[in-house]
Order: C-alpha cells, then structure tokens, then sequence
C-alpha cells in the first residue's frame, strides 16, 4: 500500500515538472521563436546568485503565462554564448519584453505581482524598444553573436589544448597569439593591395587612335596626287625631276 508520504511526493514532483514546463528553455536554435507574439525573457546563469533568487519567482510566473496570454522564457547563457552578444547583455538577471519582434529591457520591481501588472497594464507601452539596428535579428547583432560563438569556440579549443593534451599555457598564448597575426594578416594584406591599387593605378600606354574612313581617303587622296605629280614633272623635264633623278643616281 503506497504511504501518504509517497503520493504526497508525486503531486510535489508532478507540480514542479508542471511550472518548469511552464518556462520555455530558448537557446541558439530556437530563438526565433521570440519574434513571434508577446514572451518575458530572463537571460540567467547557474553560477549567478541574483539568479538563482529570481528563479522560483519566474518559475511562478510561468504559471501565470496562460491566464496572461503571454509566453515566458528563459536563457542560460552559458549554454547559449552567442545570444549575450545578440542581445547585448552585459548583466545577469536581466529580462526583455518582446512582442512581435519589438525588445524592450525590462527595468523595474522583480516580484511576481509586479510582473503581471506590467503584462496586463500595459506599461511595456511606456519604454522605448530597441533601435532597429539593436534589435536581436539585425545584421549587426548577428555579427556581434557570430563574433561572441567564435570566441567561445577558441576558448574551448584552448581548455582543449591546455588541460586535454597537455600543451603548456605560455606555448597555448603563443600558438593563438600566432594564429590572430597569420588570420588578420591575409585581409589586411587584400585590403592594402585594393587601396594602393584605387589610389595609384597602373599607368597604361596609351592607345593608338583608329583612323577614320575619311581620314584613310584623304591620305590615298595625297598619295595619289603625289604620284601625279612625279609623272607630269617627268614628262616635262621641270627642274623638280631633275633633281630627284640626279639625287637617285647618287
């Protein structure tokens, strides 16, 4: 016969699962899903103490989330790195208002009740969204969250070399250090050669002008009266003809 302390603890156990499948874990795959409909979002972290606090009062409000119409969500950045540079959050907890793709940063009480009054009062009308070149699916914040995924990748790769194969920390720096150089070295290089070349183009030689169709009738026109010419000196033995017969026998 089960005890009234075991069913006790299944409807504990069934109570909790029930409020954290409430809150809606978003990470790097998913977080599309904010642009779409009304969501309160806490950025946390499981080392962060102010989280931790905050934890059973979101947990509450994900309860709520149906009455409200709304959605409530939550991002551990540790598993999620490139959404700190998505979202630009540079503090821990911090919660976002979203609605149809507008942000707005949550700033005021953080208790259950005031919550729901900032949901259902609407006050979220009375903060200004993020600028659209802040907003999180932006081009520029998708370059910042590219650049905040790749700087985790190279510090993994660098615990990697450090703990795993057993690479010493100061031949780590250096290999890093020297891969930065050798990176940024090829764009630069391209770009020096581009500006040089916009700056000071290659001199050309410059290219014989084609001649018009006149232009060719006029020198077979020259030519020919040239001819003419000769011939009727000739025939008259002007002094012209002379000279060049005697010019030619010389």
């Amino acid at each position: 016969m089960i005890s009234f302390k075991a069913i006790l603890f299944l409807y504990l156990a069934t109570f909790v699962c029930a409020k954290e499948d409430d809150v809606i874990v978003i990470g790097e795959d998913n977080w599309k899903d904010l642009l779409k409909g009304e969501w309160m979002i806490e950025f946390h972290a499981r080392w962060c103490p102010a989280c931790r606090t905050l934890q059973p009062v979101w947990e509450d409000l994900g309860s709520w989330s149906d009455d409200l119409g709304i959605k409530v969500a939550r991002v551990d950045v540790t598993d999620a790195p490139a959404l700190i540079g998505r979202f630009m959050t540079t503090a821990l907890p911090t919660i976002f208002h979203a609605i149809d793709g507008e942000f707005r940063k949550y700033k005021g009480p953080r208790g259950k009740d005031d919550f729901i009054t900032f949901i259902e009062e609407k006050k979220w009308k009375e903060i200004e969204p993020l600028s659209s070149w802040k907003a999180p699916d932006s081009v520029w914040m998708s370059t910042v969250a590219w650049f905040f995924k790749m700087s985790m990748f190279l510090r993994g790769a660098f615990i990697y070399l450090t703990e795993d194969v057993g690479v010493p920390y100061w031949a780590g720096y250096c290999i890093f250090a020297a891969l930065s150089v050798t990176v940024g070295a090829i764009p630069s290089l391209i770009f020096l050669v581009f500006f040089t070349h916009l700056l000071c183009p290659p001199k050309s030689e410059p290219k014989k002008k084609a001649k018009s169709d006149d232009e060719k009738d006029n020198e077979h026109e020259d030519k020919d009266n040239v001819v003419a010419e000769d011939l009727i000196d000739q025939a008259m033995g002007s002094p012209r003809s002379l000279r060049k017969r005697k010019s030619r026998k010389d």
